[in-house]
């Protein structure tokens, strides 16, 4: 089995013209917010050992703050960031890649192979939807917002 969990960056700064919409970074709240969503995952069992982050700084901040609190793995596993999940990205060929390697594996009967994915609304939501056979705009995450998703091995 494989899920899909989503997880929105957390709360960052305003947009201005003092800087480019890709530097905007998480604020205070936005790093407390989310490093107590990322602790409740793991306490949830949620975590995971494959993670994949948008490269806009508000998305790897979040990931770096999910990393420390251990939702992809003992000690802080380490994440890849991928344009795929930049706003406008397509992060599906990254999803089928990760179920074919999950299913190459030949994982034990009731084990579940996870990915997470840090990025951005609309993508997240309209993603979820997709992968639901939901009308695009019928999902919203908020920020630090998660979804989980059990795809299977097909998508």
């Amino acid at each position: 089995m494989v899920d899909l969990l989503l997880l929105r960056h957390g709360i960052a700064e305003e947009r201005g013209a003092d800087r480019p919409d890709a530097e905007r970074a998480l604020t205070d709240l936005g790093r407390r917010r989310t490093r107590a969503v990322a602790e409740r995952l793991v306490a949830l069992g949620l975590g995971s050992s494959q993670a994949v982050s948008s490269p806009l700084v508000r998305a790897r901040q979040t990931a770096e703050i999910a990393a420390q609190a251990g939702l992809f793995g003992p000690g802080g596993a380490d994440f890849r960031i991928d344009p795929a999940l930049a706003p406008g990205g397509d992060p599906v060929p990254l999803i089928r890649a990760f179920q074919r390697a999950a299913s190459a594996q030949s994982p034990k009967p009731g084990s579940t192979q996870r990915l997470v994915l840090v990025g951005h609304e609309p993508d997240l939501g309209d993603l979820a939807a997709r992968l639901i056979g939901a009308p695009s705009g019928t999902i919203t995450l908020k920020k630090a917002g998660v979804a989980l998703l059990s795809l299977g091995f097909g998508l």
